[in-house]
């Protein structure tokens, strides 16, 4: 059984997780993340009936990532992730966390805002620091369509 405190730390480094993301805020995001951080963003394609991994990095390359950004031609419409923690399971030293995630996106021409991905974030958690970390995140979307140009991580 999860204890209350253990969970709410657990929930909270979810949900900073996706604040310092919204406000592109990549060395607070970092340093959420523990020194062997892993992260995917995967979907199934029922198209070509195969898994297909968008993006695979460890902690080096996702600071090489957001190094790059001013480099992309990018859209730079704001989106905001919106994260339901749903389970939290421990596993000794370290708890499977699994998080219902939309994404929304704010045009800057003209202000609308639509959803932009749904969902589901696969974290791994270590808790044998004075704080919880992300070992690993997977995000597993639903949306296959995105468009082009946004290459922040969700």
């Amino acid at each position: 059984m999860v204890k209350s405190e253990q969970r709410q730390a657990i929930e909270e480094l979810v949900y900073r997780s996706c604040l310092a993301l919204d406000t592109k805020d990549f060395k607070s995001f970092l340093e959420l993340c523990d020194a062997d951080f892993r992260y995917t963003i995967s979907t199934y394609s029922p198209e070509i009936r195969r898994e297909m991994v968008w993006l695979d990095h460890d902690r080096k390359g996702m600071e090489t990532l957001f190094t790059n950004l001013p480099r992309h031609n990018s859209d730079h419409s704001p989106i905001t992730r919106h994260a339901t923690v749903y389970t939290v399971d421990l596993n000794g030293s370290s708890a499977e966390v699994v998080s219902a995630l939309q994404v929304f996106r704010t045009q800057l021409d003209g202000g609308a805002t639509e959803l932009f991905a749904v969902g589901r974030f696969h974290d791994t958690v270590k808790l044998n620091e004075a704080k919880p970390k992300l070992a690993r995140r997977l995000v597993r979307l639903e949306t296959r369509l995105l468009g082009y140009g946004y290459h922040i991580p969700f």
